[in-house]
């Protein structure tokens, strides 16, 4: 395994990478050098300075994972990432504690003019009338965005006696009361709030949000901090509306080009207090983060789930721990199907019963679509890219969930239809890591999906299935189990035996035209590679 860290991480993140991976730290790269340096690596290790365009994802032909020391992944191209089935991981909560505390230190340098003070000091000044400030005692303070940071900054406001407000589409009012948090909508937020910090991504919707429009919908007099990403904020339009008075200040540890250029407004403005991008920059912050997301990398290489991968759906750590012992299960049973199915796939239908049904399993489902795809297919099928693959070439994919599973605690149900035919198969999990298919178009079996198997039909009757194992015998092939299921005696039953090795095809033949066979195919279960959700707080 091969890391380029290409941009400055703590050193503790780089010892971990070594431990398992040859490691190369060339921080710096022209873009140029990047694109010809990249098709060597497995993953890329980056801060906010390497830009990791879409002709650099391109590039990189063994890149599996891309990781971000930090949060924001603007400075990667995550949609081409995912189109090659490249996971993009991130460190979400390393740096949450020190952009809250970034965040609150300079919400109380903006009230007391602490920056000016200790300029006009400095400058031998002794001017305590021009610096005199406001208490943020009982002071509403609205919080844009109620995400991890968000919600630390919310919890700090509150030790400081102040009343606090947020506006968050993806929060639940329950959610922000635990918080002691009123959850309002954005035009409410701005009309009350004393003080607004922002907290949100940036992203088409959200850059330019805070325009002059908005600006001027805030109270008389509020104060403005951003601690998030540049570009949230109309720059031009905070001068503005700082400098006539309309907000007594504001306090800005991003710009929209960084560094910014010196002749920026804002770097010009007395009542705007400028930091260059310390959110994250505490010596644990750094640390945390490099830790993290080396972590990470490792256990995507390793085939291990990752915490927090970006292009991915979102689980929590609970969640995580419940569905992954099935993320086998269901990629399996999906390369199962693709090996037993004939004919174009049109829909693949996952039904999950039991106590899955109360969880998210959509996991299960990129797990399954998976397992289906590459087996079929000649481009690279990861989980990240498997549904993008399955909807361009036209596959219906549904998901449902039912509490009710009649044997079994938990019951994975996968119906695969083509123009030709349908199959169902359905698994579970024995124990806490034992996983089975129990289930093949209504025959009962007890399938342990491992190596090679031979699945086919035959009539239920004495003679049948030695003669099976007599043509296995003479070819030296061993069988290392036998599983079949009937419906009722004397008619149609299934078989599926496990062997010790790949059977050629001609024996294969030897075995659909034996005397009572109706067919026989050949299905490999291949170990699944990692499934990486990200997990949310």
């Amino acid at each position: 395994m091969k890391v380029l860290v290409a941009d400055p991480i703590a050193q503790e993140g780089v010892a971990i990478l070594q431990q398992q991976a040859e490691v190369d730290v060339r921080t710096g790269l022209p873009k140029d050098e990047l694109i010809r340096a990249i098709p060597d690596y497995d993953a890329l290790v980056v801060r906010s300075e390497t830009k990791v365009t879409p002709d650099v994802i391109e590039a990189g032909r063994s890149l599996k994972v891309i990781g971000r020391a930090g949060v924001g992944v603007d400075n990667i191209a995550v949609d081409a990432a995912t189109r090659r089935g490249i996971i993009v991981v991130n460190s979400p909560e390393g740096n949450t504690i020190a952009a809250a505390e970034h965040t609150i230190a300079l919400l109380l340098a903006l009230s007391r003019n602490i920056p000016q003070a200790v300029a006009s000091l400095r400058a031998g000044e002794w001017k305590r009338s021009r610096f005199v400030g406001v208490e943020v005692y009982n002071k509403v303070l609205g919080v844009l965005g109620l995400g991890k940071i968000g919600r630390e900054v919310a919890r700090r406001a509150r030790g400081l006696a102040m009343e606090v407000i947020a506006t968050d589409p993806f929060i639940t009012a329950e959610q922000a009361e635990r918080l002691g948090v009123q959850l309002v909508e954005l035009d409410e937020l701005l009309r009350r709030s004393d003080y607004l910090t922002i907290h949100i991504p940036i992203t088409k919707e959200t850059r330019g949000l805070i325009s002059a429009e908005r600006l001027a919908a805030m109270k008389q007099g509020a104060r403005l901090i951003n601690c998030a990403r540049g570009g949230i904020v109309d720059e031009r339009a905070l001068v503005a509306a700082v400098e006539n008075g309309h907000l007594a200040g504001a306090a800005v540890d991003v710009f929209e080009q960084e560094p910014p250029d010196p002749s920026n407004p804002m770097l010009q403005c007395d009542k705007i207090v400028v930091t260059p991008h310390l959110g994250a920059s505490t010596h644990e912050a750094q640390i945390g983060v490099a830790v993290d997301v080396a972590e990470q990398i490792l256990d995507v290489l390793n085939g291990k789930p990752a915490r927090s991968a970006v292009n991915m759906p979102y689980v929590s750590r609970e969640v995580l721990g419940v569905i992954e012992p099935f993320l086998p299960l269901a990629e399996r049973m999906g390369r199962f199907l693709a090996q037993f199915v004939d004919g174009r796939i049109g829909a693949v239908d996952a039904v999950y019963k039991g106590e899955l049904a109360d969880t998210e399993v959509s996991p299960l489902t990129r797990a399954a679509l998976k397992g289906l795809l590459e087996p079929v297919l000649s481009e690279s099928v990861t989980y990240v890219n498997a549904p993008l693959i399955a909807e361009s070439r036209g596959i219906r994919v549904t998901e449902s969930r039912t509490p009710v599973s009649e044997e079994y605690t938990n019951l994975v149900e996968l119906t695969v239809r083509s123009d030709k035919a349908s199959h169902t198969v359905s698994g579970t999990l024995f124990g806490k890591r034992d996983i089975r298919i129990v289930e093949v178009d209504g025959y009962r079996v007890d399938v342990e999906p491992e190596g090679y198997a031979i699945v086919s039909h035959h009539i239920d009757r004495p003679g049948v299935i030695g003669r099976v194992g007599t043509e296995l015998g003479q070819a030296g092939i061993n069988i290392a189990g036998m599983h079949v299921g009937r419906k009722s005696a004397g008619r149609e039953a299934l078989m599926i035996l496990n062997v010790d090795e790949q059977v050629p095809d001609d024996l294969i033949r030897r075995i659909a035209a034996a005397e009572g066979m109706f067919d026989a195919r050949m299905v490999e279960f291949s170990a699944p590679s990692s499934y990486t959700p990200k997990a949310d707080e």
